[in-house]
């Protein structure tokens, strides 16, 4: 895989890279545990992100309920102190073939995109627990960082310029998920290093999605609303940030 040729549309459409300062903080071997930890919480709160996009928008009570239940898992370990479950079995129950179909060509778009990121962004969370169990680090819950709420104080109100802008932040999240485990994996050890190599085409995939549903459903050019919210993100990356997480901004 030619990783320059793969982040390359990532970086261009990022307002700036990671700060070497970031990476610096990142690469400290006590701070690898709150990094994984980090990492996997990302994944679970990307899938739940998909999710709450097909349940507002496209789904009906039942194919609601469906995703409802097949996350229900994940967040009761993760947010809830619920015990661990068999991921590798729960990782089978979501399926596009539980979700309706629509007429309209943005929803159906929508389902298409949005139902194998979820299953991808709960592989990966599964990856970085087994990753974290083989390393005997326990899973302690740890607060948010400012990074998504952040962006989320650039949505508009009414719809679907709502949706569209929400489009448009879940593209910088992953497209900045892309950049970050591109700029940290040479500094990390072999393992984690092709990890997180291994996590860039899928994450390049999912911002660009993101952006072409954001076009698609979109009446209007979207081009000022893209370049926006990525000044807003930017800003959040480039500016100092007193907690250290996974999309942080500058350690102080």
């Amino acid at each position: 895989m030619n990783y320059q040729q793969l982040l390359a549309p990532a970086r261009q459409f990022l307002h700036c890279a990671t700060p070497q300062t970031w990476i610096d903080e990142a690469r400290r071997p006590e701070n690898l545990a709150l990094l994984l930890t980090d990492h996997m919480v990302c994944e679970l709160k990307a899938a739940q992100t998909a999710m709450l996009l097909i349940r507002k928008y496209v789904a009906d009570e039942r194919s609601a309920q469906a995703l409802l239940d097949g996350l229900k898992p994940y967040e009761d370990f993760t947010f809830r102190s619920g015990p661990e479950p068999d991921f590798a079995a729960l990782h089978k129950q979501i399926s596009k073939s539980a979700m309706p179909r629509t007429k309209a060509l943005w929803e159906q778009a929508l389902i298409d995109k949005m139902v194998p990121l979820i299953k991808e962004e709960l592989h990966h969370f599964w990856q970085v627990r087994e990753i974290m169990l083989a390393r005997d680090i326990p899973y302690i819950k740890i607060t948010a960082s400012r990074y998504a709420r952040g962006l989320l104080t650039q949505l508009r109100t009414w719809e679907p310029a709502a949706l569209v802008d929400k489009l448009i932040c879940g593209a910088y999240i992953e497209a900045r998920s892309c950049e970050r485990f591109a700029a940290l994996a040479p500094y990390l050890d072999a393992q984690l290093e092709a990890f997180y190599l291994s996590l860039l085409r899928s994450e390049a995939r999912h911002y660009q999605d993101y952006l072409a549903l954001a076009r698609l459903i979109s009446p209007q050019q979207v081009d000022e609303r893209i370049s926006m919210i990525g000044a807003a993100e930017a800003r959040l990356i480039s500016t100092p940030d007193p907690l250290f997480r996974f999309h942080s901004g500058i350690p102080t």
